[in-house]
């Protein structure tokens, strides 16, 4: 009988094959038959069955769209192409909840008033939840909804011009909406902006990505020995790449073609610049007709070749007729369509007929009129005069007040002066039906005063402002007779 050799002990230990990483002592025996004669041989061989721990971690694909750049991790699959990976979005942060300031400022894309109030915030992959208290994040009640931030196709940025407030920044929704988030610690405001940023960031793309193709990731199957296949000889599915093709070639050509679309864009716009008719001439052809609404005073009754505008006039009249025992009248306002309706034809310089059904509501008229006044470049009062008019009505002694508002009034341009001098008369009108009306020279001093008067540069004094406003339309309305030289009646 042959005589069985063990070369398990004496024979040299092969070295380690290459991208297997098996070790020596992890070896199987084998029997073979030996060739030359009838006896066995024991041979060391390596194991041809891979544990699931043993095996090479997957090669990670290059392409631009895959798990590394976009934060998806696939999960182990089974081998032979039954288990293929699935992408798996991850939350790049891990933020609690924590009460920031914040401010809505618009919503689709209407602006609202800012209002700062103190949100508990909380930050999940997609979205950014805002809760009144911290209590209703675990609340069930009805009434207990968050205000929801969608931050797919959201862009954050850190922003000092929407709030006087340190550790501001802003973030746009795809929707139109604005937040303003604001920390009283730069750190904390600095680590919800990152995190925001990049929540918006991965949901963005994670869309885009599902959105171009439906193979993220290449199946296990597709990847024959695991370790062996190099980037070079790895299979492609023509269709998927034919589909990333379509979805990003279209970009990189566009970006390639960018400056030149620029710069033709630019010769073209200073070819038509430099062939563009002057205002004059637009102006004769009837292209562009003068407006009466932000038109200068001065430049509107030089225009029309009278001192008093004769929009003014014709609304005077409309109210006299009509208005003047009217209950709230210029305190009432008129509905806004209609009024912009108005001005429009007056501005087309249309004919027009405030005695028409469409204007039967006399506060239109007088929001039209008070609208006409608060377009002015310059204020009926010029700028120049508003300090002299301030320091006029802090006189005491009513004769010298009397006095030095009367030269005030004499001192501006004849068109001011004039129009001043009419609407004035007009509003001594209205006080004589106060009983009917219910408007007081305090109340038309309250309407009229920013109306007909305001500081060329406002240096935050608007309330105190308004005050000298309210007293100086107010005291010429008490003394419209001495100070316009109206006859009395």
């Amino acid at each position: 009988m042959a005589a069985r050799r063990n070369f398990q002990s004496s024979a040299k230990q092969p070295p380690p094959v290459p991208g297997i990483g098996l070790a020596p002592q992890d070896a199987v025996q084998m029997r073979i038959k030996a060739p030359g004669g009838p006896a066995e041989r024991l041979s060391q061989s390596r194991s041809m069955v891979l544990q699931e721990s043993d095996l090479p971690k997957k090669p990670i694909s290059r392409h631009r769209r895959n798990q590394s750049q976009h934060n998806v991790s696939v999960p182990g699959g089974g081998g032979g192409g039954g288990g293929g990976g699935v992408a798996v979005y991850e939350p790049l942060v891990d933020l609690k909840g924590e009460h920031m300031n914040v401010a809505k400022i618009s919503e689709s894309g209407k602006k609202q008033r800012k209002n700062w109030s103190s949100m508990w915030s909380v930050l999940s992959s997609d979205q950014m939840l805002l809760y009144k208290e911290r209590q209703q994040e675990t609340s069930l009640k009805t009434g207990s909804k968050p205000d929801v931030v969608r931050l797919r196709g959201a862009s954050v940025e850190w922003t000092t011009e929407k709030s006087s407030r340190k550790n501001v920044f802003q973030i746009r929704t795809n929707a139109g909406s604005e937040y303003l988030i604001q920390a009283d610690g730069y750190a904390t405001a600095s680590r919800w902006f990152n995190a925001v940023g990049k929540a918006a960031d991965s949901s963005t793309k994670l869309t885009l990505r599902r959105s171009s193709s439906t193979e993220y990731l290449p199946r296990t199957g597709s990847l024959p020995g695991y370790g062996s296949a190099s980037p070079s000889t790895k299979q492609r599915n023509p269709v998927h790449r034919r589909s990333i093709n379509m979805f990003g070639g279209s970009r990189l050509k566009h970006s390639a073609s960018d400056s030149t679309d620029k710069t033709g864009v630019k010769d073209r716009l200073k070819k038509f610049i430099s062939r563009r008719p002057s205002m004059k001439t637009l102006k004769e052809k009837g292209l562009i007709k003068d407006r009466v609404f932000g038109c200068p005073l001065l430049a509107l009754c030089e225009r029309e070749g009278v001192t008093v505008p004769s929009f003014v006039h014709v609304c005077l009249e409309a109210v006299d007729k009509r208005g003047l025992e009217a209950d709230g009248i210029y305190r009432v306002s008129g509905n806004l369509a209609t009024v912009q309706k108005l001005r429009f034809i007056v501005d087309q310089e249309e004919d027009l007929d405030l005695d028409q059904p469409q204007w039967e509501d006399v506060h239109v008229v007088t929001g039209a009129l008070k609208l006409f006044f608060r377009e002015l470049p310059e204020p009926l009062v010029p700028f120049r005069f508003f300090g002299p008019f301030v320091e006029a009505v802090k006189i005491k002694e009513s004769r010298l007040k009397v006095q030095a508002m009367k030269t005030l009034i004499q001192d501006l341009p004849q068109p001011n002066q004039d129009t001043m001098k009419v609407l004035f008369t007009h509003l001594l009108r209205v006080l004589s039906c106060s009983r009917r009306n219910l408007m007081s020279t305090q109340g038309l001093g309250i309407v009229f005063g920013p109306t007909l008067m305001w500081p060329e540069l406002d240096a935050g004094n608007m309330a105190v402002n308004m005050v000298y406003q309210t007293q100086i339309v107010e005291f010429i309305l008490i003394e419209s007779q001495e100070i316009f030289s109206l006859d009395r009646k």
